[in-house]
């Protein structure tokens, strides 16, 4: 895919509404919860995942209504992107912010949504729904942020 409209590979501030949300590569791992420590501010990473979020492709299952379901649900965008130390290192929003290109398994450089997947990036096959869960701090795992 990599070529012909390589859109992502302008700066964001230059990216329409729609480029925007196509950056998105579907891991789903900015909707898996965290624990932050209240003494030094460190972020936990667990394998609990937004009610909404479907873990097998990891996309919201109500993206336009998900703020109004999950009171704490973070809107992305370019004013808040550099703020959210808890997005994954491999989010292409914060690849892109830094001048990074795309990681490889991004479907908008293989041409398949299932690359995510398979490259062993995504919420698929590793995380639980926040409905099934009970108590986070049972679910702290060890994984990068």
């Amino acid at each position: 895919m990599n070529g012909r409209n390589a859109f992502w590979e302008k700066p964001l501030r230059e990216l329409d509404r729609g480029e925007w949300e196509a950056l998105c590569d579907g891991c789903g791992r900015c909707c898996v919860h965290k624990l932050e420590d209240e003494d030094t501010g460190e972020l936990y990473p667990t394998n609990v995942a937004c009610k909404l979020l479907d873990r097998r492709n990891g996309r919201c299952t109500d993206y336009k209504n998900r703020r109004r379901r999950v009171a704490d649900c973070v809107t992305l965008d370019r004013a808040s992107l550099n703020s959210l130390e808890w997005l994954p290192e491999t989010c292409a929003y914060r690849l892109r912010a830094a001048g990074e290109p795309l990681f490889d398994w991004h479907y908008l450089i293989s041409g398949s949504r299932e690359t995510v997947h398979a490259g062993g990036q995504s919420t698929r096959g590793w995380t639980v729904s926040e409905d099934d869960a009970g108590e986070l701090e049972w679910h702290v795992v060890d994984r990068a942020l």
